[in-house]
């Protein structure tokens, strides 16, 4: 469950509190070696308390450099600490998808849908772990293969060092910019050179709410393939990640963040739930503190329903003295509206009777047969009647009803022979079209 998309901006910097350790893992594989950094953090801030680097651990003694990783926590009151580890960047294959309208419930069998397209490994050899970034529809995907998740947690487990997670860095430099309120900016680009290899670059964009990839070549190719990616102009201002994170180094210091304030920190968790350590009993003091405050509240409804009745009541009718001259123009306009469409409809059936009207004449004059002419012609909205003379009366109704605006078709009054023809008075129904 994201708990960071649950607390409000406003509230994040007042439970940023504890005591924390970051290790970054870094260099060529197999010869790796471990940043560690410690911080305290406050409402205020965070302080950073020292930083140890242990070069090569993988062929040196893991008691030997344990030893001094205890004694640098012990240095600065962080014995209980439980570290946050940053796995190589090469290890870790970040992805991130977007799932408009897919709820929290089913957002584990959506992402699973997809996994298999989003790394090379073997399904059984794949870890992956998911975050939702709050406030959007995209989701964060951490992905490793499972023999660097044994090699790492084998390689700490002989040092004797407590870890709390196995993470990336862009859920850690993501937490850090927010852990004491909403970012400043929207668009953000920077960049990491420190290992001389590879580029590492960061950044935040309406297109890419979080962008992290590394490259091999220059800084500036780099920047402008990431701002490209993220769709921000490529004159914007560029940071280096110590800048935009507030101290160096960038990684191991977002990573000590994230072990001090974990409630605060995207949930990016590669390392199995049976191997997490609890670090200090301080994590829990917000949630004691809030439920304490919850506890509270719940007494104080209990114990003043009445009050809080009549005052609920007040504001109701308070609201609604408010609205109620909006709501009548509201209906009177609704009424104006509707007499207007009422008119207008009538309009517009009046216009088009002359049209029908045209037309019946129009199918008349083209299906009555020559010499036939009229004397009388009379069309109501239901009944034309027509009165005329022709040379044989008789063809006239099949002729009339087999147009397809007449049906019914009858004599007024029977036919009258006169010298030149017979004359006649014919009434027909007209269709519904």
């Amino acid at each position: 469950m994201n708990i960071l998309a649950n607390i409000p901006s406003g509230l994040k910097k007042w439970m940023a509190f504890g005591r924390g350790a970051g290790i970054e893992v870094r260099g060529p594989q197999g010869a790796e070696a471990l940043r560690v950094t410690a911080v305290r953090v406050r409402p205020g801030g965070a302080t950073l308390l020292g930083e140890l680097i242990i070069d090569d651990a993988s062929h040196h003694a893991a008691g030997v450099w344990g030893t001094d990783y205890a004694a640098f926590l012990r240095q600065h009151g962080l014995s209980h600490a439980a570290a946050t580890v940053l796995l190589p960047r090469r290890d870790v294959i970040v992805r991130q998808i977007a799932l408009p309208g897919v709820s929290d419930k089913d957002l584990s069998a959506a992402i699973q849908f997809q996994l298999d397209g989003l790394h090379p490994y073997a399904e059984e050899e794949a870890v992956a772990s998911w975050a939702r970034l709050p406030g959007t529809s995209s989701v964060l995907i951490a992905i490793t293969r499972r023999a660097v998740i044994d090699r790492f947690t084998t390689l700490f487990a002989e040092a004797g060092i407590k870890i709390r997670s196995f993470t990336c860095s862009a859920a850690v430099v993501y937490s850090a910019r927010r852990m004491f309120g909403s970012p400043a900016a929207a668009e953000i680009l920077a960049y990491d050179d420190s290992s001389g290899a590879a580029v590492e670059v960061y950044g935040e964009s309406a297109a890419h709410p979080v962008f992290s990839a590394t490259f091999d070549t220059s800084t500036e190719r780099a920047l402008a393939l990431a701002a490209s990616e993220l769709r921000i102009d490529p004159a914007a201002p560029v940071k280096t990640l110590e800048e935009m994170v507030g101290a160096a180094p960038a990684f191991s210091y977002a990573a000590a963040l994230a072990s001090a304030c974990p409630l605060l920190t995207l949930p990016l968790e590669l390392l199995p739930v049976e191997l997490r350590v609890t670090g200090s009993g301080l994590a829990w003091v917000p949630s004691a503190a809030l439920g304490v405050a919850v506890l509270m509240l719940a007494g104080a409804l209990s114990a003043f329903p009445g009050f809080e009745n009549r005052r609920y009541l007040r504001s109701l009718n308070s609201e609604v003295a408010r609205i109620q001259p909006a709501a009548d123009r509201s209906l009177a306009l609704d009424r104006q509206i509707e007499t207007a469409r009422s008119r207008t409809l009538l309009l517009d059936e009046i216009r088009s009777r002359s049209k029908s009207d045209m037309d019946v004449l129009n199918e008349l004059t083209r299906i009555l047969p020559p010499p036939t002419w009229l004397n009388l012609l009379e069309i109501t909205r239901a009944q034309v009647t027509i009165a005329g003379e022709t040379g044989q009366t008789a063809p006239l109704l099949q002729i009339i009803d087999s147009s397809p605006l007449f049906q019914g078709t009858e004599f007024a009054m029977p036919p009258l022979r006169t010298p030149t023809g017979e004359a006649f008075r014919i009434r027909t129904t007209r269709r519904t079209r």
